[in-house]
């Protein structure tokens, strides 16, 4: 199979730069890092893709069974960084791609070489001692939703998700993105996104780690950002002055700086 294709990968910036990967999370796609790739090109040599079921990639790719776990997605990158013949790239993973992205550095660590984690959270139902931000009623409730109407569910919870109330045109985006991806498949990976518990992968990280979380965020609170942080050794935590969980849209400046920033100390 032509990876490349079958994930719409697309290559750009200096050749001669690092390689820097960047991941988008559910219902999105990699249009979802414009505003983060002019910050990156001149320096670095950036790769980015749309998981299988999302933007431009080839949903006959899709396998049902495959994606029912994380580590079908992590596969995904492995196998692109493989076609690529990535060695010691920086993967930017945002959201559930954060996760994916521990995975895959732990499948193939020759590949990956440090990671930024954009909204991470290794889970989002609460447990004892830990907070996720939701309970199993609120995950059970919102994947029914989804399932019964997902362009419905779509319209409902992007602007909940992006947050900005008084900048509308950012749920309105994430909205589209939702609805451009196939419902079956979007079903898919909400599942397999929301009943994931990824607490015990973080351990296994050994490459230097960045933890971007946001100062608001309705899917990814602090506590969880403090976890995330906690429990990878030597990584660095930086809050954002931002809200909602996309802040490479909400506040790109921000967000460029503080993965500049952390590239730069990588050298």
């Amino acid at each position: 199979m032509d990876i490349e294709r079958r994930n719409n990968v697309t290559v750009t910036g200096n050749p001669q730069g690092r390689t820097v990967v960047l991941a988008h999370g559910f219902g999105c796609d990699q249009n979802m890092w414009r505003l983060t790739l002019p910050a990156l090109v001149e320096e670095y040599r950036v790769v980015m893709f749309d998981y299988v079921g999302s933007g431009r990639s080839d949903l006959s790719a899709f396998s049902e069974n495959r994606y029912t776990s994380l580590d079908g997605y992590a596969r995904d990158v492995v196998e692109v960084c493989e076609a690529l013949d990535l060695r010691d790239a920086v993967f930017v993973g945002h959201s559930v791609s954060a996760m994916i992205g521990v995975l895959a550095a732990d499948m193939a660590p020759e590949r990956i070489g440090a990671l930024v984690m954009v909204a991470p959270s290794p889970r989002y139902i609460d447990d004892e001692g830990y907070r996720g931000g939701f309970t199993a009623e609120d995950i059970d409730e919102l994947l029914g939703s989804l399932d019964l109407n997902y362009l419905g569910w779509s319209a409902a919870m992007a602007p909940v998700i992006m947050g900005n109330a008084d900048r509308p045109e950012l749920g309105e985006e994430l909205k589209n993105s939702f609805c451009a991806t196939d419902p079956d498949m979007a079903r898919v990976f909400a599942r397999t996104t929301f009943l994931s518990d990824s607490r015990d992968d973080l351990k296994k990280v050994r490459v230097p780690t960045l933890v971007l979380d946001c100062a608001d965020d309705a899917i990814a609170p602090r506590e969880v950002g403090a976890y995330v942080h906690e429990s990878i050794p030597g990584s660095n935590l930086i809050t954002l002055d931002a809200t909602g969980h996309c802040p490479h849209l909400s506040a790109p400046e921000a967000t460029n700086e503080a993965i500049t920033g952390f590239l730069t100390g990588l050298r």
